[in-house]
């Protein structure tokens, strides 16, 4: 999609259900939004996945240079903005690293937890930014572009497709766009700003990276209280794409631990999936007489079931509402029709799931289904908005 924040039109992919919790992706220098896309498919089965172009690159609008940190970091709260999201797990890769803690700091309720991967808090030396950007400016990115790679990705993966997607990313970025944010890093030091920071933070660092190496990740392990750092084997700069795998694995163990409060667990997925408004008027009026049943449902279908991995929640809204729909639970049913909205199941996705219930569980219950869907429909409250 396409929206304006600021004053620029920028792309942006989104992906997930709309109710779960908000992730936002930042890219690096001279990349685009797809140096995130083996994170984003798997990670948006249980977050809504945002991945801006920044400012100047992918098919985002270009301005001209120089760019600043904080200035991108207002980019992307603008983002967010116009997407209706307050507040998300916030990563980075370089850059996008350097840009998510700027925004961490200016806007430290909004950012969830933060993932730095292959980024600094300052990245040296000044001399080198400046001489790409006048490089760029002066004989476009393909002046640039066997250096960078080199840096880029390991040796051995230089042949890799992934590797060649990569250089053609790089190739493709505007050199406007380009010199503008190198002009930003030459200009960032982030130390203070960081140092400051409370986030629940996770650093990530190809073994191999020369650009942003271990001491830059250790040195923000130690800025930030309580973080962690991974070290990722056989990894240059941009490891998201070198390491798919292993980027991804660690970004859902520290996005998903193992739960220790299933009901707080529980009870957060319930808020997400039925809504706020919905969990509150029901916990309103709880008794003593449903006190210890609305405490096990939380617990065990909410904590126990809907926080599993396996499904997504639109995949798992489909197999609740088929399952409702045939045993003829009409207010249930109902009332997940209505969460469809923060599910991210369609009307398509009930009209489709309903002709299941009228072969296996029979036209009347179906039947019936269909007639209360069509009332919460009615009430404008159906699929992803």
């Amino acid at each position: 999609m396409f929206l304006q924040a600021r004053d620029i039109t920028f792309h942006v992919q989104v992906d997930g259900p709309p109710g779960a919790p908000a992730l936002l992706l930042l890219h690096s220098l001279g990349t685009s939004l797809h140096v995130w896309d083996e994170q984003a498919t798997a990670l948006s089965r249980s977050f809504r996945v945002i991945r801006p172009d920044l400012r100047g690159h992918g098919l985002s609008q270009v301005t001209p240079g120089p760019y600043t940190i904080g200035g991108l970091a207002e980019d992307v709260a603008a983002v967010l903005d116009a997407l209706g999201v307050a507040r998300a797990h916030v990563a980075g890769l370089s850059i996008g690293g350097m840009v998510a803690q700027a925004l961490a700091a200016q806007a430290p309720f909004r950012v969830l937890s933060l993932i730095l991967c292959d980024t600094a808090m300052v990245i040296p030396p000044k001399n080198l930014w400046h001489e790409r950007a006048a490089l760029v400016r002066a004989q476009g990115m393909a002046a640039i572009a066997e250096p960078v790679m080199v840096r880029w990705v390991t040796p051995d993966f230089r042949n890799d497709p992934a590797s060649i997607g990569l250089e053609a990313m790089l190739r493709r970025t505007d050199p406007e766009g380009y010199a503008g944010a190198a002009e930003a890093i030459a200009a960032a030091d982030l130390t203070e700003a960081t140092k400051a920071l409370r986030t629940p933070t996770l650093v990530l660092v190809g073994d191999q990276d020369e650009a942003t190496p271990l001491s830059s990740a250790e040195a923000l392990r130690a800025a930030i209280d309580g973080a962690h750092l991974v070290i990722v084997p056989d990894a240059a700069h941009i490891a998201t794409a070198q390491q798919p795998g292993a980027i991804t694995g660690a970004m859902q163990r520290f996005l998903a631990p193992e739960i220790e409060d299933w009901r707080a667990a529980g009870l957060a997925v319930r808020k997400q999936v039925l809504g706020e408004a919905h969990v509150a008027r029901a916990s309103a009026g709880i008794t003593d007489l449903d006190r210890d049943f609305q405490d096990f449902i939380t617990r065990s279908a909410w904590g126990g079931v809907w926080t599993r991995g396996h499904f997504d929640r639109r995949q798992r809204s489909i197999v609740t509402l088929a399952l409702l729909a045939a045993l003829g639970h009409h207010e249930e049913f109902a009332l997940h029709v209505r969460a469809t909205r923060n599910t991210g199941a369609s009307e398509a996705d009930i009209a489709e799931l309903l002709m299941h219930v009228a072969v296996y569980a029979g036209v009347p219950a179906a039947n019936s289904a269909f007639r209360i869907a069509k009332q919460v429909a009615s009430e404008k409250t159906i699929g992803p908005g």
